[in-house]
């Protein structure tokens, strides 16, 4: 502790001299029923630019037209949809509720599959090119924390027990590597793809590994953590390299190559820290009560998921 206390007296003025600026709103989408509601995980889909958002308290992904701007489809029948993730025109979602993992087209919205998981499936990824999904599920009271992988085109699984509760995952650039946020112990599982071998954990000096990304150019992950802190830890080696503090208890984290820029949503009081990690350098956006969840559309665009706002509040990365 003494370790991350002094990294952080060290960028405070880092931090005061060449303070980040406020993210600029730039609109806002309506999403039907979307007032006060509760979201989850959200996915922008690069082939067909569309978003998916999960609206947990709708058992549905709602779908945003991001060069319309607008609101185009619900998809019913995610039973307490947790997240939502993409790769290249396709899409995998966690069903809490079912406890259950579904795969569908982004462009026509056909379903695909619909695989049995672990109980509370949570953290996600796809990998279009391998064919596989990947689950992290919490678990119950009476099945411990698993992490499944999923042949898509033959439904074959393969899982491993968790040490702990998982929050969010993310692969390398080649997708050869997951890295899965462990909530306690605070840690990040590492595993080979596409057959879960090769595991190791690396611990955080701060409990609650919550939010995750990746930088792939520079080779560094950005663990958002709920004692507050924002953690940066080399992809190879898994040395942690920094650490800054942030507002509160964080949940979606993603990192902006096209900026350099890491934004970590905080669901109270509602707002969006952002830190430049090449200086240290932070702002705080505030945004609802709540939102705690985003979607990045690079090259600069944030899509911030509010029930105050009753949809996304549409943020400029510039």
């Amino acid at each position: 502790m003494d370790g991350r206390l002094t990294r952080q007296t060290s960028f405070t003025a880092a931090r005061a001299a060449n303070a980040a600026k406020p993210l600029r709103q730039v609109g806002v989408i309506k999403i039907p029923n979307g007032e006060n509601s509760e979201f989850d995980h959200a996915a922008f889909d690069p082939k067909t630019r569309r978003v998916f958002i999960a609206h947990t308290a709708r058992n549905c992904i709602e779908v945003i037209d991001h060069d319309a701007q607008q609101h185009i489809a619900t998809l019913p029948d995610f039973p307490g949809v947790a997240g939502a993730v993409a790769d290249e025109g396709e899409i995998l979602s966690t069903n809490r509720g079912g406890a259950t993992i579904t795969w569908l087209d982004a462009e026509t919205y056909k379903l695909k599959a619909v695989f049995p998981s672990g109980p509370r499936p949570n953290g996600a990824a796809i990998v279009k090119r391998m064919g596989v999904g990947v689950a992290a599920c919490i678990g119950d009271g009476h099945q411990s924390p698993t992490l499944q992988i999923i042949n898509l085109k033959n439904g074959t699984q393969r899982e491993i027990n968790l040490p702990g509760r998982p929050r969010w995952c993310v692969t390398d650039a080649t997708a050869e590597r997951l890295f899965l946020c462990i909530r306690e112990p605070s840690m990040i599982l590492v595993a080979r793809l596409p057959d879960l071998t090769d595991i190791t954990y690396w611990n955080l000096p701060s409990r609650g590994a919550h939010g995750l990304d990746i930088d792939h150019s520079r080779g560094r992950l950005y663990a958002a953590c709920d004692e507050g802190a924002l953690v940066e830890i080399d992809s190879g080696s898994g040395e942690v390299t920094n650490l800054w503090p942030i507002a509160g208890p964080p949940d979606v984290t993603f990192f902006n190559p096209a900026t350099g820029l890491v934004h970590v949503a905080i669901g109270d009081p509602g707002l969006i820290e952002t830190i430049d990690p090449r200086t240290g350098s932070s702002s705080r956006t505030m945004t609802g009560a709540g939102a705690h969840t985003t979607a990045i559309v690079m090259p600069d665009r944030l899509y911030v998921i509010s029930p105050r706002h009753g949809g996304v509040l549409v943020l400029a990365d510039e």
